[in-house]
């Protein structure tokens, strides 16, 4: 054992050289030009924001959309279409009210609205509240139905098909969906369905989230500077420049006939919204962005809900794009810059390379040239390229600049889980297709006792162990102490700090901690 552990340094050295070096160089290579095409993209959506904030491109500017007469007493209700409005659940118990009832609460015409609440709960307790809240409003005169499935086949796009197929829903020409915990104001439906009467090209009207929780927790404060960048840049210019962005899911107004063109609800990946989305551009219809429109909604607040979406989030697109590429490229209706705008902005840039590139680069790569001198990385590749990203990722939240470098060791840790995710849904691996629902908590935490025993709070602690975090913390600190001693380039203050993030979500000390009942 002793002499094996004496001749590891000689072969280390008979293999670094012609082996690790190369490779090494070569992981360097490819990283720092991922790096680069990251910073175009996010350049280039730089200065198309600006310009649209400047040259005034808003969407009242670009498409029709005059308020419907509301005091035509020869038309009457007959001026307003009519509308379906979907909520899809599964357990909701913390929030099932707060959807319904703002959902019951939208100005527009009793008699021209639909609300179908599809619920696929498994726990019999909560379906009855569901069902008796649902006739707690048809009482009070809404057109409200409950419905239920035998099985959760296809999930929430199986849930959502299978509430289209009903008799009623060919006299409605526009449905919504809201997730179990959205909550729309009551003008939502004015502000945008005049959008698809006067527009016939629209398919799609999609509004901007809005968090009721976002200070609950510093996990939280992160998620929203994540998705405020998302719908304040991404979701913008991809409406501004070629009318096409991804369905967000929920707060959305979709156009009937053109789910139907498009194929209707698919259940062959987690991101049957993007799935849609995707299919209906490609059928040559357009979608509208409206960031005024806004509509409350819930983050994840404990560290295992948003690990479970982030994996979906991750590994769907990148299985989809899998899926789907052949039929994008060989497509005769949408024009070619619309097929690069979708392969490589939308898909390759922002749902592969950027979750591959944080992870391999600055948790695998950077650390491991720290033990071969030989291989270098510019300056402007490890400091000058990444500032610059998470500055431009900044302006979405303004509030929380001063938090962004907890965001960005946050966003590393959490590109572990999203890169392990987008190789599992390119390459269709075992959970590929693993749905698992956010849970959402609602008031649930101020009715829960926080006084718990010591020895029952010692055994949570073990359960909330994560063994890769702690595994990853490990090697970078061991990185850090070894550029700290041996080192020229100073990693090791970058290194600890990282370090630091990955043990804290390790031990599971991130988001909120629910007390047990």
């Amino acid at each position: 054992m002793d002499a094996a552990v004496a001749q590891l340094p000689d072969a280390w050295s008979q293999v670094r050289a012609p082996v690790i070096v190369p490779l090494l160089r070569l992981a360097v290579a490819v990283c720092l030009t991922m790096s680069v095409l990251l910073f175009l993209e996010r350049l280039y959506m730089g200065v198309v924001i600006a310009g649209v904030r400047l040259l005034g491109r808003r969407p009242e500017r670009r498409y029709r959309c005059d308020p419907l007469p509301e005091d035509d007493p020869e038309l009457g209700s007959a001026a307003f279409p009519s509308v379906l409005v979907q909520i899809p659940m599964f357990n909701e118990r913390e929030v099932y009210q707060l959807s319904i009832g703002a959902v019951c609460g939208l100005s527009w015409p009793s008699d021209r609205l639909v609300v179908q609440v599809l619920d696929d709960s498994t726990d019999p307790l909560i379906k009855e509240m569901v069902r008796l809240e649902c006739e707690r409003w048809a009482r009070k005169g809404i057109n409200i139905t409950y419905q239920i499935r035998d099985d959760r086949k296809g999930y929430k796009a199986g849930a959502l098909k299978a509430g289209m197929k009903h008799a009623y829903v060919r006299e409605c020409e526009y449905v919504v969906i809201f997730d179990a915990d959205f909550q729309p104001d009551p003008d939502y439906l004015k502000r945008t369905i005049p959008y698809l009467v006067h527009n016939p090209e629209i398919a799609l009207v999609q509004a901007r989230w809005r968090f009721v929780n976002a200070d609950e927790c510093l996990m939280t404060r992160m998620q929203e500077m994540s998705l405020d960048y998302h719908f304040t840049v991404e979701q913008e210019v991809s409406s501004s420049v070629c009318a096409f962005f991804g369905f967000n899911g929920t707060a959305g107004v979709w156009r009937i006939s053109a789910i139907n063109e498009a194929g209707g609800w698919k259940d062959r990946t987690t991101v049957e919204d993007m799935d849609l989305a995707i299919r209906a551009s490609l059928k040559g219809w357009k979608f509208v962005y409206l960031g005024d429109v806004q509509v409350k909604s819930e983050l994840p607040s404990t560290f295992k809900a948003f690990r479970f979406q982030q994996h979906r989030w991750s590994c769907g697109p990148a299985n989809l794009f899998r899926k789907m590429l052949m039929e994008i490229v060989t497509n005769k209706k949408v024009t070619i810059w619309k097929k690069i705008h979708v392969i490589y902005n939308f898909f390759l840039i922002r749902k592969i390379i950027a979750h591959i590139v944080t992870f391999t680069f600055y948790c695998l790569v950077i650390p491991a040239t720290i033990f071969v001198p030989e291989v270098s990385i510019p300056k402007w590749g490890c400091v000058y390229i990444p500032s610059m990203i998470t500055l431009m990722n900044s302006v979405g939240t303004p509030r929380s600049f001063h938090l962004l470098f907890f965001w960005v060791a946050f966003e590393n840790v959490m590109s572990l889980h999203r890169t392990k995710a987008t190789l599992i849904g390119l390459l269709e691996a075992g959970r590929a297709n693993e749905w698992v629902v956010t849970e959402k908590l609602g008031n649930a935490l101020k009715m829960k006792s926080s006084n718990k025993s010591t020895k029952r709070q010692f055994m949570r602690i073990w359960e909330r162990l994560h063994i890769t975090e702690l595994g990853v913390a490990a090697f970078l600190f061991s990185c850090g102490w070894y550029d700290f001693a041996y080192g020229r380039d100073h990693f090791f203050i970058y290194l600890f700090f990282q370090s630091v993030a990955f043990f804290i979500v390790g031990i599971g000390y991130v988001g909120t901690i629910v007390p047990q009942s």
